[in-house]
């Protein structure tokens, strides 16, 4: 086994882009995404404003909108060209003030301010809706509080009729809402899978493009894969490792578990995604055929994770696709270790959704001896009865 770990790394070390891939491209992509999110939470978001009123109060409501520091208010004379400005990107929602507002809010209509916002932004979307609909409605009730009060009704009672209901929303895990929190954990679990992905296949692959079957099956298959695995899984741990130590030590992200349940966790969706990968391999045969296979099926991590929008919501072919991603059964304990300091037993009954895994063992051991005899007849050599 030394001499197989050692033909391992003689080949990882004259191979530049696996190697790459194993040491400075993790880090250029993990601090990439790192700065890319650092400011914590979205800023100045550009808003079209349309004031169709030109009013005291419109001013007022403009003003309580510029004050909230996650709106960039931008002005409009006409509501066609802050449509076109949604749609080319350059504002992300847009508020339209009607006319005669002011008029209506004095004489006891109730005027419709119009609140738009690009859905296809999700993130930023729910956050311009519920910061614009915040900024409003406080310009607005101190409004009606002069109103209430001019009619006579005393402060105490026009601040009950004003707040009938007051609700307080508290994040128990997130308390400040930063993103750094809710995103980057995922994104960054995406990116790593995606990488180990591409690490073990261009080691699969590589034995194809230097025509080194034959002598990986003279050394016996089963060998030479233990090989790969022992030389290739630390060093993707590794990287995980690194990814853990920079969002919960360096940037003191909260963890309410240990690192040794993500770390066994983390080797556990490894195993899975080498047995993905091997069976691509042996079911293809082709190193631009298995990586743009494997790219494909493992390029959507992120969404499935359940993180940005509710799994059970998604069709039923994607639910299926979303069981074959590793990162998928990894993410549930992720949160349990982060948020809530689960128990071993809770991981223990957590990595049992990887049993269905197993399964791809006896076909990736039925593909292996189909290649291995395939090779063997090109040859011209007697296929070999030994097990791969």
């Amino acid at each position: 086994m030394k001499q197989l770990i050692k033909r391992e790394l003689i080949a990882l070390w004259h191979d530049p882009w696996q190697l790459a891939l194993v040491s400075y491209i993790p880090l250029v992509g993990i601090f990439g995404l790192w700065w890319l999110f650092s400011a914590g939470l979205p800023r100045q978001l550009p808003v079209a404003i349309v004031d169709q009123d030109q009013s005291q109060i419109s001013r007022m409501l403009v003003r309580q909108l510029q004050a909230n520091s996650v709106i960039s208010p931008i002005h409009y004379q006409d509501i066609n060209q802050a449509k076109d400005s949604m749609e080319r990107a350059k504002t992300y929602a847009l508020v339209v003030l009607p006319f005669q507002l002011n008029r209506d809010l004095l004489t006891g209509h109730q005027p419709t301010i119009d609140i738009r916002y690009n859905s296809q932004y999700l993130l930023v979307g729910k956050l311009l809706s519920s910061q614009i609909q915040l900024s409003l409605a406080d310009g607005l009730r101190h409004k009606a509080l002069l109103k209430q009060l001019a009619a006579g009704v005393p402060m105490a009672q026009a601040e009950v009729n004003l707040n009938l209901v007051k609700t307080q929303v508290s994040a128990l895990y997130n308390a400040n809402s930063n993103y750094v929190v809710f995103l980057l954990p995922p994104i960054l679990l995406a990116l790593g899978q995606l990488l180990a992905m591409l690490v073990f296949a261009n080691s699969l692959n590589r034995e194809l493009r230097l025509n080194t079957l034959q002598e990986w099956f003279s050394l016996g298959t089963r060998r030479v894969l233990w090989a790969k695995i022992l030389v290739y899984t630390p060093l993707i741990v590794l990287q995980g490792r690194l990814i853990l130590t920079l969002l919960y030590q360096y940037l003191g992200l909260p963890l309410a578990g240990t690192f040794g349940q993500l770390l066994l966790a983390q080797i556990v969706m490894l195993l899975a995604v080498w047995l993905l990968v091997l069976t691509i391999f042996f079911l293809l045969q082709d190193p631009a055929r298995v990586i743009s296979f494997c790219t494909a099926l493992f390029a959507p991590a992120f969404p499935f994770m359940g993180i940005t929008f509710p799994t059970q919501e998604m069709p039923q072919l994607a639910q299926w696709w979303r069981v074959l991603m590793p990162s998928s059964h990894y993410i549930d304990t992720h949160v349990g270790v982060v948020s809530y300091g689960q128990g071993f037993a809770v991981f223990a009954q957590q990595v049992t959704s990887y049993a269905g895994f197993l399964v791809l063992i006896p076909v990736i051991v039925l593909l292996a001896r189909r290649v291995k005899q395939a090779n063997m007849s090109q040859a011209g050599g007697q296929p070999s009865t030994e097990a791969p």
